[in-house]
């Protein structure tokens, strides 16, 4: 099913809101201030977004767009990382007001690397995993997820993933599993694998533990990650249903395009989505 961006009538809305306040405002000589939704959803970083990135300058870019949340990548804090480099990474974070709030994507090829998967996550302090275990695992991943009191968020990745191209298939292997096992929905490779994101937040919200935020070129194997107000995704429509369906999690951006130089495009990305949910 394609879904329609709808980024000229959105502008075309924040141009006619303007035009009616000028008109308030000629007959009125103070406006009273409106006050900014608080949403229970906030905005985040994929630490993929960062991958060409050290610690340091991925820290500077999303300071400088004063986002304060981050999936935590192991290049950035090594799976094997000390007790005191974990401490001193938290402490960098936290310099910039930024939060690490789950890590991964984890790559669980096998028990051994999901074990690891959940040693790591207790030691860095975070109750949320995306990651990506293999069909005959999940019922260890049940096993661990209840040993350990930690969310296992499997990461869906598109027409390409053999495992979970998509949120249906995705839901459809873990929903008789135990209710820590949820999806990362990332909603553009769902997108490029025919499947209508808005419909499926809103059909499979209470296993969506978190959002990779993203727009594609194309309703297709072959559309490419784009700036966020761009691609065939309605992204209005997308943060409509977040807050219908009181989505409490992380959404999260993950930029996958110019990923070498990435500042231009996630500031407009960020700026896109921020002035769409002040407007609406």
């Amino acid at each position: 099913m394609a879904v329609f961006n709808t980024r000229r009538s959105f502008v075309k809305k924040g141009v006619m809101g303007v035009l009616a306040g000028s008109v308030m405002g000629s007959s009125q000589s103070i406006a009273a201030p409106v006050a900014k939704r608080k949403d229970p959803f906030d905005l985040g970083f994929a630490g993929y977004t960062f991958v060409h990135f050290n610690l340091e300058e991925s820290l500077d870019m999303i300071s400088k767009l004063e986002v304060n949340y981050l999936c935590i990548k192991d290049f950035h804090l090594p799976l094997d990382s000390t007790p005191d480099q974990i401490k001193a990474f938290h402490s960098r974070l936290a310099e910039s007001n930024v939060k690490g709030y789950a890590v991964g994507p984890i790559y669980c090829r096998t028990r051994p690397d999901m074990d690891k998967a959940f040693e790591y996550a207790k030691k860095v302090g975070v109750d949320l995993i995306v990651g990506i275990p293999l069909h005959e695992d999940l019922n260890y991943l049940d096993q661990k997820v209840k040993e350990y009191d930690i969310r296992f968020a499997i990461h869906n990745h598109g027409p390409e993933d053999k495992l979970y191209p998509n949120a249906t298939v995705t839901v459809g292997l873990i929903k008789d599993l135990d209710a820590r096992i949820g999806l990362c929905f990332d909603m553009g490779h769902n997108m490029r694998d025919g499947h209508d994101p808005i419909a499926d937040l809103r059909k499979y919200k209470d296993r969506i533990f978190d959002i990779h935020l993203k727009n594609v070129t194309a309703a297709a194997a072959e559309g490419k990650t784009c700036e966020l107000g761009r691609g065939v995704i309605d992204i209005p429509a997308f943060v409509d249903m977040l807050r219908k369906v009181k989505y409490p999690g992380k959404v999260s951006l993950e930029y996958e395009k110019d990923m070498k130089t990435p500042l231009q495009g996630i500031s407009e990305s960020v700026g896109y989505y921020r002035g769409v949910t002040d407007a609406r």
